[in-house]
């Protein structure tokens, strides 16, 4: 029931999301992009329409069965998905050009989501860049933030316990600071809700 409703009713909110991020990143025809935490995979096929030879990795085999789903639906051919453990990336250094996470760091607790970081590091080539797309911290006091903290708090175990950490420690703030990241340009989501960056190895 959650992919379910995941699906039909949390992707839609972020269709222009997706788009919004090959454009916002740099990304070219044939650049190589693995999609952290990939979900559904909405935001994979998205670089794939667009040319970007793309690769989502997720440890959940019922998302990736909706995302192969969609790709074959899509006729999408220059994208893969694979199942596979974040902190554990099984691909060799310096493969992609880019890796993106979109909203899957503020899961995940402290040491995890550090761990996190460091594969998607050590997967970039030299020049390549990391896309950071997560919640804003603070959050902002509106709606859509009282909508997000409600979601998070359904969910409820240790997601909720993650997101709250996540907020604490300054979010991708945090996360910038203590890998050795340079920020190449950021900029702020659905009205405040989410901060979007682009960071390089420092």
């Amino acid at each position: 029931m959650f992919i379910f409703n995941y699906e039909t009713l949390v992707d839609p909110l972020f269709r222009d999301l997706r788009k919004f991020i090959p454009e916002f990143s740099g990304m070219s025809v044939g650049d190589k992009v693995i999609d952290v935490c990939c979900g559904t995979g909405t935001q994979v096929l998205e670089y794939g329409l667009r040319g970007i030879v793309a690769t989502g990795i997720d440890i959940d085999p019922s998302m990736l069965k909706i995302a192969t789903k969609n790709r074959m639906r899509q006729k999408v051919a220059n994208v893969s998905f694979q199942l596979a453990d974040a902190t554990h990336l099984p691909f060799p250094d310096g493969h992609f050009d880019y890796a993106s996470i979109s909203l899957g760091l503020h899961e995940k607790e402290k040491p995890i989501r550090y761990q996190i970081i460091s594969e998607m590091k050590r997967v970039i080539k030299q020049d390549g860049a990391l896309i950071l797309i997560d919640y804003q911290v603070p959050l902002p006091r509106n709606v859509l933030a009282m909508l997000a903290r409600a979601v998070e708090f359904s969910v409820g175990g240790s997601h909720y316990q993650s997101f709250k950490d996540y907020l604490a420690n300054g979010g991708l703030e945090d996360i910038l600071k203590n890998h050795g990241l340079q920020e190449k340009c950021r900029t702020n989501l659905k009205n405040g809700l989410l901060m979007a960056a682009k960071a390089v190895n420092g």
